[in-house]
This record gives C-alpha cells, structure tokens and sequence, in this order.
C-alpha cells in the first residue's frame, strides 16, 4: 500500500530470508504452526491508518451504549447460558477488509467481528520474528495507539489474569491438537499460563479444578478459547464435560461465552458506521435481491469462514432451514493492492482491541492479518498459493 516500500520488500525478498523467519517461530516453539505463513507483511500509511482506527473506535462505541445488551438479548442459545456474564468482554477483535468503493477510493470495511480473544500472543513472536529477518522501517509499527511489545504484553497479562493474583487458566477443547496452538504455548511463554483441555475440568460445589501432576487445582479466572459451535461437534462424554462450564458459579472469565454470540456477525445489522456493509438478518429480509451476485450469505456464528456462501445461487436462500440462523450482507469489493512477485493480493486487517479500565474504553493495541489470492481470506483457503497466509501489518507511526 506504500508503493516504494512494497518495491524494497519485493525486491529485497529471497526464499533464505523467507526460510530464516519460518525457523525463528519454528525454534522459538517447535512442532506448533499449523497453517500458512505469508512472506511478506505489509505496509499501512497513516491515511488509512486513521480511517481504520476511526472506525473501530466509532464501532466500539456503539458495542458500549446502554441499548446494546438489550438488542443481542435472543443472540445467546438456551444451550450455552453461562453465569457470571461481565456487562463487556475484555477483548474485541474487528476483521478489516482493505477494500475499493465506487469510486476508487481504498477504504476499510467491516467484515466481522468477535468478543472473543485471538492470537493475542503469537502475534508478538511472529514480529520478532520479521524484525529478526527483514528490514522494517523505525517510523512503522504493529502495534498501535503509542504502544510497545512491552507494554502489550503488560496488557495481555493484566487482561487476562486481572490483578487480584487469581489461578487463571487458558481453556480449549483438545488445545494441543488445534491449529492456534501455537499462540497457546507462546502465551504461557508470555505470562505463565497454565493450558488446561476442557476434558480435565471438575465440578465440585459450583466450583471447577483440573488436576496438575497429581496436584487439583481450583480455577479462578478462565481465559475462554472454547468456541462452542466446536464444542458441539464433539463426542459425547467431551461435551458432558463442556457442560460442567455452565453449572460453575465461582469463576471469572475472560472473555464471557455470551460475548461470543453478542458481538458477532449478530450484532453487524445494529452498527450504523460507513465502513460497515449493509447487513440483514435472513429471516426480517421481505424480498429476495434481484442481483445476488452483490451479496453473501453467512451463518452467524460459524468460526473461521466455515459456512460462507460467496456466489449465491438461485435457490440457495430458500434452502436454509433455519433463516434466523444467518445474515445476508453487501458484498465487499477488496482491492488487490499487495503488489507480490507472483500476482497482487488482497488483504484483511484484525484489529486487536483491550479494554482500558483507567480510560473506560477500548484501545487498538496490535493486529493479524491475512493474505489472500482467492475468494476466501482465511488461511484454510490458501493452501496451495503463494505469498498468502497470516502476516501482520506495520503501521507508519503518527
């Protein structure tokens, strides 16, 4: 997006320095990535810089007023009512696209958004690891709004273990069989965080404990990565102990499972912003667009794009059985602007948001984001391509 740097980069590029970058994660955390890396990161100038961040803020904003509970009330299923939800999540992530209006212009659009944490650690790692590798400008940055890997990381840890010294875990279905394994191993490499499978939690007098090396632990504070449309495709007796999260009455969490499905593609149709695409909710739509190949149609809470129907077909709306289930949204037009050696990619931006209890508001503090040269952004959809995958975007500083 920065012309001469992107020509630096490219022209700067050798597979040895690719390989080098790869090794520097691979030796920091052995055997963990489970997905695509991309060669290169990329380069956002303060103009977009400041229309993303005023965008999120703007969202942000509107995921506080005092309605907001209210109008996602219904978006929780019966099935996954928790207690001891917090008035806000601690952590919202906002996916951007880098997109193109109608007339030229490079703007961000909303793509989705999550209460709900993301690769809040490996992102560190993975900036180590360019700034081991290639050269990336002083005056740039991936993290935001003033901060450093020092003060992230301070933040992280204040988040998700709060400040009363409370046992805090980090909690998954099979953790080290997931694809974001390693941001679990480099988060308790941050901050000591002990990784917990949801399949070790026992439930005793409102309380949970996992047992450790012979020892049982009781869980105080959970930081949640248990994403509960997975937790449902489980055997039986892993769901029996999903469960137990339910009945548990002493604990906090970080975030809430309710925050999952009220800030969510739920809540898109609510936010009002320009850089949000106009979204409905399937079963309030009254007529069917004529040109559908301006739309897409997306289950609301599906993880990862799964579900996603880009190109609809005639027929495909009428098929889904439960409507109220999905939203259909203005197609996005993203703009191809990542100049590569083997063709330009498109790009998205997930902006990482920590709640700032001294300012009582939501502070951008880092980002992922993802290359693609396909229809789907996700690196699942990526595998055989070059120059895509996760990255991160460096921010000239303002």
């Amino acid at each position: 997006m920065i012309p001469d740097l992107r020509k630096t980069f490219n022209n700067s590029f050798t597979q040895a320095k690719y390989e080098s970058y790869l090794s520097f994660i691979e030796n920091a955390i052995p055997d963990s990535i489970q997905f695509r890396i991309a060669e290169t990161p990329i380069f956002v100038g303060i103009d977009f810089t400041k229309k993303l961040l005023a965008a999120g803020d703007s969202i942000c904003s509107q995921l506080l007023s005092p309605q907001f509970k209210v109008l996602t009330e219904h978006a929780i299923p019966e099935n996954a009512i928790t207690p001891n939800e917090t008035s806000h999540p601690n952590c919202i992530v906002m996916d951007f696209a880098i997109a193109i209006d109608n007339n030229n212009n490079i703007i961000p659009k909303l793509i989705e958004l999550q209460g709900f944490p993301s690769l809040f650690g490996f992102e560190v790692l993975q900036d180590d690891a360019i700034q081991s590798v290639f050269d990336i400008p002083e005056n740039f940055s991936c993290y935001l709004n003033g901060y450093t890997r020092a003060d992230y990381i301070k933040h992280l840890e204040l988040m998700i273990k709060g400040n009363q010294n409370k046992h805090t875990i980090l909690l998954e279905i099979l953790p080290h069989q997931q694809k974001t394994k390693v941001d679990f191993y480099f988060t308790d490499k941050l901050i000591s965080l002990p990784i917990v499978c949801i399949t070790e939690l026992i439930l005793e007098d409102g309380n949970l404990y996992y047992i450790r090396d012979g020892i049982k632990h009781k869980i105080e504070r959970i930081y949640n990565r248990v994403v509960i449309d997975e937790l449902e495709k489980q055997s039986p007796a892993i769901q029996a102990k999903g469960a137990l999260i339910k009945q548990a009455t002493n604990v906090e969490w970080v975030t809430h499972p309710h925050h999952f499905f009220r800030i969510s593609k739920y809540c898109i149709p609510f936010l009002k912003q320009e850089s949000v695409p106009f979204t409905q909710f399937l079963n309030k739509i009254t007529e069917i667009p004529k040109d559908l190949s301006g739309y897409v149609i997306k289950p609301l809470f599906s993880f990862a794009g799964q579900g996603v129907i880009i190109d609809i077909q005639d027929g495909d709306i009428d098929a889904i059985k439960y409507p109220e289930h999905w939203i259909i949204q203005e197609k996005v037009q993203y703009a191809p602007v990542i100049e590569t050696p083997t063709g330009n990619a498109k790009a998205e931006i997930r902006l990482f948001y920590f709640w700032d209890a001294a300012k009582g508001k939501y502070i951008a503090v880092n980002n992922l984001t993802r290359l693609s040269k396909g229809k789907m952004i996700g690196v699942n959809y990526n595998q055989t391509a070059t120059w895509v995958g996760g990255s991160l975007a460096y921010f000239e500083k303002f």
